[in-house]
């Protein structure tokens, strides 16, 4: 009798525990990724896998999921629930993933509609709808941000900063870094201040 009891109980804290997935906005690096693994972890939610915009975490009857966002948003992230938001996320995510390989010659377009398995058109179309900005523009400004830290690291020249970020010549890289910073990369690079954006505000 003691022993069918004890199952009963065993099998209440069973069934009100689940597994739920939570897309989050401008969790786009590792240092994010802990934050809000110790945001989860202050709502008694164990972090069963957590990746770049997503995070799989077991939750029992109690957990809120109005004050995780509360919470989440005083962190400067945000809880996605709109599918064109999410995919718009997994673009940026797939575009960071895309600038750490070095000097990946495949082409954006191509790279995205393998990794997200839509249509290029569908992402750009959407990508453009939620943040106002082409896939492309995007991409230049991690990349510039890309170029700021490996000009800071002060182990490379700057063409091979250029063949890294895989562009045709180091004349093209001169001309976006210009465009979008009002300096050169030598007058960056001389003024030691390091003014980069980070990646999750880049808009």
């Amino acid at each position: 009798m003691l022993c069918l009891v004890g199952w009963r109980n065993y099998s209440q804290v069973f069934t009100i525990n689940m597994k739920k997935e939570f897309y989050i906005k401008n969790m786009v690096c590792d240092r994010c990724k802990m934050v809000v693994q110790q945001i989860a972890e202050s709502f008694h939610a164990k972090t069963e896998e957590i990746q770049l915009g997503r995070v799989m975490l077991n939750i029992d009857q109690n957990f809120d999921v109005i004050q995780f966002k509360k919470a989440l948003q005083k962190d400067g992230f945000e809880l996605m629930q709109h599918p064109e938001v999410q995919l718009t996320e997994e673009v940026k995510i797939e575009l960071i993933h895309f600038i750490e390989k070095s000097h990946s010659a495949e082409n954006i377009s191509t790279y995205l509609s393998h990794k997200l398995h839509k249509d290029y058109s569908l992402l750009s179309k959407t990508f453009k709808k939620t943040e106002g900005q082409t896939i492309e523009k995007f991409f230049i400004k991690l990349k510039i941000e890309k170029v700021k830290e490996l000009i800071q690291m002060n182990k490379f020249s700057f063409s091979e900063i250029a063949y890294q970020l895989n562009y045709n010549t180091i004349h093209h890289l001169s001309n976006q870094f210009k465009n979008l910073t009002g300096m050169t990369m030598s007058e960056y690079k001389n003024s030691q201040d390091w003014n980069r954006i980070p990646l999750d505000k880049i808009i």
